[in-house]
């Protein structure tokens, strides 16, 4: 049976951790409705930007669109680029691990198919979970990105700017970006969203009439690097309000385990107390009677 002080160490241990991970759930509440505004603030940009992407790219002819590399692709998909977006912190429950698990699942059929596989690491997590089995395909890494006002589109754009460069240095025909959807505080979802060539619409449509100035090929040079900067950019958003509403979750469930815990604690502290008083009592008549 363990002692009292023991008991009363193991009580106050699990207090102090109570604590903790009550004030890591308050602070990533703020940081989650940080990013939300962040994010929604930034969405109607980007899917504007997107739906006018579309639109040109819909409305442009054969000639022009077989002209401009990131519209119409490199003509091959044997070299596809994973860029993996994940935490750099963990204590977010399955947050990462889910994610990295789509992503293993897409290496496997990639290379079933006789595909190479290439990966970019966003985040310290997804490097660390991905290294030991996908080491030799992992081209570089990202980490700390997200600072404590949140990420910078300007370092978005530069790392857009040398995946563009390798791109067109064909390095790789086709890539893909895994990042976490936020739904809702209990709820994210891994998606994978295919950015380059991009992606056309079947249903898409430009107003009969429009005149450009330049004409719609120099606009979508020039438009297509920006749409891939904002895409990643929002996906970036999504990665972090998916990973603060998980902390928040891990945090809300580690506090109502370690009430539990104090409760079960407490119940064998008070019945190991009331037997050693027993045991003492039972001592003190025994010691009694044999006077």
């Amino acid at each position: 049976m363990p002692s009292l002080k023991s008991i009363k160490l193991r009580i106050k241990s699990v207090k102090s951790t109570q604590k903790i991970t009550k004030a890591m759930q308050m602070v990533a509440a703020s940081k989650l409705r940080r990013a939300r505004e962040q994010a929604e603030s930034s969405s109607i940009y980007a899917s504007k930007m997107g739906m006018l992407v579309q639109a040109l790219a819909c409305g442009i002819d054969k000639t022009s669109f077989d002209k401009i590399n990131l519209l119409h692709g490199s003509g091959d998909d044997k070299v596809h680029l994973l860029i993996v977006i994940t935490s750099d912190r963990g204590l977010c429950g399955s947050f990462n691990h889910a994610l990295c698990k789509q992503v293993r699942a897409k290496i496997q059929q990639l290379e079933s198919s006789g595909k190479q596989v290439k990966l970019i690491c966003i985040g310290k997590r997804g490097f660390d979970l991905l290294r030991g089995q996908h080491k030799d395909k992992i081209i570089k890494t990202y980490q700390h990105l997200a600072g404590k006002s949140g990420v910078k589109f300007e370092q978005i754009r530069e790392i857009v700017e040398d995946i563009i460069n390798e791109f067109n240095n064909n390095s790789f025909n086709v890539c893909s970006l895994f990042y976490s959807k936020f739904q809702s505080s209990i709820s994210q979802v891994p998606n994978e969203s295919v950015v380059i060539p991009f992606q056309q619409d079947e249903e898409c449509f430009l107003e009969n009439g429009c005149e450009f100035e330049p004409n719609q090929e120099e606009i979508l040079e020039s438009l297509l690097p920006k749409n891939l900067a904002v895409q990643f950019y929002m996906a970036m958003l999504e990665s972090i309000s998916s990973e603060q509403a998980a902390r928040m979750t891990a945090m809300d469930n580690a506090t109502r385990n370690s009430g539990d815990m104090i409760k079960r604690l407490q119940l064998i502290y008070n019945r190991t107390r009331q037997a050693h008083i027993t045991r003492e009592l039972i001592e003190i008549i025994s010691g009694a009677e044999a006077v």
